[in-house]
C-alpha cells in the first residue's frame, strides 16, 4: 500500500505554535481522506521552526465503489415532493428512478446512486488546497504582491514550498501536483538555510529524513529536545557544574533550532547577589538560555547554557560573546530593580493615609509599596474595586478563618497587609510570575517574622492539582482568605465560569480551597463566611444584584460541591457515596470527605452490604406507602409491638441511634458506621418475620413508623437510598 509524505515549508513558525499546528495538520488531512473513502494504517506529524511534515503510511490506493439506495416519495406524491427527491438524489428526471412496492404503503420511488471509487492521488489533490487555505493559525498573515488581492493565502509566516509525494515503498514515487497562491506542490525541499541551502529531491519519508539530517536539519522535535538536554548536561558537567533543567524552556528552544548546538557562556560573579529566581527568569525570558548551579546546591553559578542553530567555524566564540553581552545588560537592569526595591519611595508624605489605614510602617520598603498600591487606587477588577479595597476584604475574611485554622491572628493580619505589596515592586513589574516570591524576599530583608514572609509567597498556593500546599498555619489562613475573597467576589458580580471559559481561574481557586481544607485538616464551615462576605462586597460596590443573595450564595456552595466531587473521584471515591453524604446545604467539606471515607469502608464489608440492602428495602417500602397516603404513626408505640422481631429491632435502633449520634458528635464516623452495622441482624429478622402491611391499621402505622426510624438512624451518616447496590 502506498505512503503519503507532505511538507509545508515556511519562514520561522513561532515555537509556541509548532506542536499544535503539526497536530492540526495531521487531523485535518487524515479526517479529509477518511471522509473521502480512504483508509490508512498510521500517521505521524513532525515539526521544525521552518516546516510542518506529515507521514501517512499504508494509504489505500483508491476509494471503494459505493452503491446506495435512497428511498423517495410515493408515486402519487405531489410535484414538489418529487422535485425535492430528484434534487437530493442528483437525478435529472423521475424516469431515472425505480419504482418499488410496499404491501402497506403502496408504490414509491427509489434512486440507485452509484459512485465509482477515485484514485487517492485525485482525492489528495482535491482536499489539500482547502486545508492549507483554511488552516487554523491564530494570527495568520498575508505577504507579497498577492497580499492585496481578495482571497490571497494567509499563513503564520510566508509559505515557501510544498512537498507532496505518493507511492509504495518499493516503487517510484510520484508528485501529487496541486497549486495554491502560485505555490505548486513538488518533490523539492531545502535543508538548513545557512549550512545547506541547496535543493533536496524527496522520494519517500526515510530518505527525506536522512537527507535533511545531512543538510543539518533534525526533523523530530523530541530528538532535538533529547540532544539539547543531554549535550547541555554534558557541557555543564565538563565544567564542574549541574544544569538547572526546565521542561518548558526545553520545549521552546527545541522549536527555535533545526540543528541544535549547545554552548556555554558566562557573566560576572557580582550579579549572583541578585536572587536566583530573578537571574533565572532574566536569562530565560530574554535569551532563552538555561542556568547552571554547583552540583548538589541551589546556588547558581555565573555560567549559562545557550542553544545555537549554527555550527560556527570559530567554535561559537562570537555567538557566546553576543549572548553574553545581552545577558549582562539584562542582569544589570535586574540588579537595578533589586536595589531600587529595597530603597525608599520618593513621595512618602503622600502615603500616610494609606499607611494609617493598614497599620503600615513607612520606614520599611515593602510597607511603602503596599501604601503606594493603595494610594494609586490600582484596579483589581472593574466591578470589584481596587487592590487596596481587596486587601481590606481579605483582612476581614482572614479574621474569620484564623481561629479554625489555628493561626495567630496578629501574624495573619501582618501577612495579609503585605501579601500584595510586591505588585508595586520593579522586580515583579518586570517579571509578574515572581509575585509572592519577591514579597517573601523583601519581607525577610526588612525583618518580618519568618511565618509572615513565608505566607506572602505561599498564599498563592496551590496553583494546580499537583502544586504544593502552604505549610504553616498563617500561610494556610492567608491562602484560604485570598481564594475565598476571590470566589465570593466574582460570584457577587455574576462573573462565574461558563462552559470551558474561566478567565479568573475560579475553578483552580475552589480546588485550592478544597485541597487546603481536606489535606491540611481545617475545620471550616463555608456558608456563614460566604453570606457575611458577600453582604460586605455588595455594600462596598453597591451591587445591583444584591436582592438575589441566597441564590448566589447557594450557587457558590454548589460550585464547591462540584469541585469537591471531582477531587474525591480523583482520589478513588465512588460518585454514589459522595452523593449520599452531600446535601445542597452541606458546607463542611472536611466532614464530607471523612464521611465518604467511612462509608466506603462500611459498604465494602459484609454487614454493610446486607444492612444497605435491608435499609433500602425499608426506605422504598416506606416511601411507597407515604406516596399512597398510608397513615404512618408519629412515633413507635411499645404497646403495638406484637412480635419479637419488631421489639428487637426497636430496641436495637434506640441503642444504635444514641451510639451513632455520639460518635458523629466526636467526628468518629467509622465508629458511627460500626454502630449502624449492628442493625444488620435485627433488620434481616424483621423482614423475615414481620408483615409490615398488617390488616390492623394501627399496627401497620406503628410498623411503618419503625421503618422511618431505620431511615432516620442511617440518615445521620448518609442517604442510603442514593447508594448503588
Amino acid at each position: 500500500m502506498p505512503d503519503l509524505l507532505l511538507e509545508l515549508r515556511s519562514e520561522e513558525i513561532p515555537a509556541r505554535l509548532q506542536r499544535k499546528a503539526a497536530g492540526d495538520l495531521k487531523k485535518l488531512v487524515t479526517d479529509a481522506l477518511v471522509e473521502a473513502g480512504l483508509s490508512y494504517e498510521g500517521a505521524r506529524e513532525y515539526w521544525t521552526p521552518r516546516r510542518l511534515t506529515l507521514d501517512i503510511r499504508g494509504l489505500t490506493a483508491r476509494s471503494a465503489d459505493v452503491r446506495e439506495e435512497r428511498k423517495g416519495p410515493r408515486t402519487d406524491a405531489n410535484e414538489k415532493a418529487i422535485e425535492g427527491f430528484l434534487r437530493a438524489a442528483g437525478l435529472s428526471s423521475i424516469s431515472e428512478a425505480q419504482v418499488q412496492s410496499d404491501p402497506k404503503k403502496g408504490d414509491f420511488y427509489v434512486a440507485i446512486i452509484s459512485k465509482t471509487g477515485r484514485a487517492a492521488e485525485e482525492i489528495i489533490a482535491e482536499v489539500m488546497p482547502g486545508i492549507i487555505r483554511d488552516f487554523p493559525w491564530p494570527k495568520p498573515m498575508r505577504w507579497g504582491k498577492a497580499s492585496s488581492q481578495p482571497g490571497s493565502l494567509r499563513w503564520v509566516r510566508p509559505l515557501q514550498s510544498i512537498v507532496c509525494v505518493f507511492g509504495t515503498e518499493h516503487e517510484e514515487t510520484s508528485v501529487i501536483p496541486f497549486e495554491i497562491s502560485g505555490i505548486v506542490a513538488s518533490n523539492i525541499t531545502y535543508g538548513h538555510r545557512f549550512h545547506a541551502p541547496e535543493a533536496i529531491t524527496v522520494k519517500r519519508f526515510d530518505d527525506y529524513v536522512a537527507n535533511l539530517e545531512k543538510a543539518k536539519v533534525i526533523l523530530d522535535a523530541e530528538r532535538r529536545k533529547d540532544i539539547i538536554l543531554h549535550d547541555a548536561r554534558d557541557v555543564a558537567f565538563a565544567n564542574g557544574l549541574e544544569l538547572v533543567e526546565d521542561e518548558g524552556l526545553l520545549e521552546e528552544v527545541s522549536g527555535l533550532v533545526e540543528w541544535p548546538q549547545v554552548l556555554m557562556g558566562s557573566f560576572e560573579e557580582d550579579y549572583l547577589s541578585i536572587p536566583s529566581e530573578i537571574i533565572r527568569l532574566t536569562i530565560k525570558t530574554n535569551q532563552k538560555c538555561f542556568v547552571t548551579r554547583k552540583p548538589g546546591s541551589e546556588t547558581l553559578s555565573n555560567n549559562f547554557i545557550l542553544i545555537s542553530n549554527i555550527e560556527a567555524s570559530d567554535g561559537g566564540k562570537e555567538i557566546i560573546h553576543g549572548n553574553g553581552k545581552v545577558v549582562r545588560a539584562r542582569l544589570s537592569d535586574a540588579l537595578h530593580f533589586w536595589k531600587r526595591d529595597q530603597g525608599n519611595l520618593p513621595d512618602l508624605e503622600t502615603l500616610e493615609a494609606s499607611a494609617k489605614k493598614f497599620g503600615l510602617d513607612l520606614a520599611k520598603p515593602l510597607d511603602q509599596r503596599m501604601a503606594k498600591l493603595d494610594a494609586l487606587n490600582v484596579t483589581f477588577h472593574a466591578k470589584l474595586g481596587t487592590q487596596g479595597e481587596r486587601v481590606e476584604r481579605i483582612r476581614a475574611m482572614a479574621a474569620k478563618v484564623a481561629f479554625p485554622a489555628g493561626a495567630d491572628y496578629k501574624l495573619v493580619d501582618r501577612a495579609v497587609v503585605l501579601a500584595k505589596a510586591d505588585l508595586r515592586t520593579e522586580a515583579v513589574g518586570e517579571f509578574p510570575e515572581l509575585q509572592g516570591v519577591m514579597g517573601r524576599k523583601y519581607a525577610a530583608l526588612q525583618g518580618e517574622d519568618v511565618v509572615v514572609s513565608t505566607a506572602i509567597e505561599e498564599h498563592y498556593k496551590p496553583q494546580g492539582p499537583s502544586d504544593q500546599l502552604p505549610q504553616d498555619k498563617v500561610a494556610i489562613t492567608v491562602a484560604l482568605a485570598d481564594k475565598l475573597d476571590t470566589l465570593i467576589g466574582f460570584w457577587a458580580v455574576d462573573e462565574k465560569p461558563t462552559g470551558s471559559k474561566d478567565p479568573f481561574a475560579l475553578r483552580r481557586a475552589a480546588l485550592g480551597v478544597i485541597r487546603i481544607i481536606l489535606e491540611r485538616g481545617v475545620h471550616l464551615t463555608l456558608l456563614p463566611r460566604i453570606v457575611s462576605h458577600m453582604a460586605r462586597i455588595d455594600m462596598d460596590i453597591s451591587s445591583s444584584v444584591a436582592s438575589d443573595d441566597m441564590t448566589r450564595q447557594l450557587d457558590l456552595l454548589s460550585f464547591f460541591h462540584d469541585r469537591l466531587k471531582v477531587y474525591l473521584r480523583d482520589q478513588g471515591a465512588r460518585h454514589d457515596l459522595i452523593d449520599a453524604v452531600l446535601t445542597p446545604e452541606t458546607d463542611d467539606l472536611r466532614m464530607v470527605a471523612r464521611r465518604v471515607e467511612a462509608l466506603t469502608a462500611f459498604v465494602s464489608s459484609e454487614d454493610g452490604k446486607n444492612l444497605l440492602a435491608g435499609t433500602k428495602r425499608a426506605v422504598q417500602l416506606l416511601a411507597a406507602e407515604e406516596k399512597k397516603g398510608t397513615v404512618v404513626a408519629d412515633g413507635v408505640s411499645d404497646a403495638l409491638l406484637k412480635l419479637d422481631a419488631e421489639k428487637e429491632l426497636f430496641a436495637a435502633i434506640k441503642t444504635v441511634s444514641a451510639e451513632a449520634s455520639g460518635a458523629i458528635e466526636k467526628e468518629d464516623f467509622r465508629s458511627a458506621m460500626a454502630a449502624l452495622s449492628t442493625l444488620r441482624a435485627p433488620v434481616d429478622r424483621f423482614f423475615t418475620d414481620v408483615l409490615v402491611n398488617d390488616e390492623d391499621a394501627a399496627i401497620r402505622a406503628n410498623r411503618l413508623a419503625l421503618l422511618r426510624l431505620i431511615r432516620e438512624a442511617t440518615g445521620t451518616v448518609a442517604d442510603f437510598s442514593k447508594i448503588a447496590g
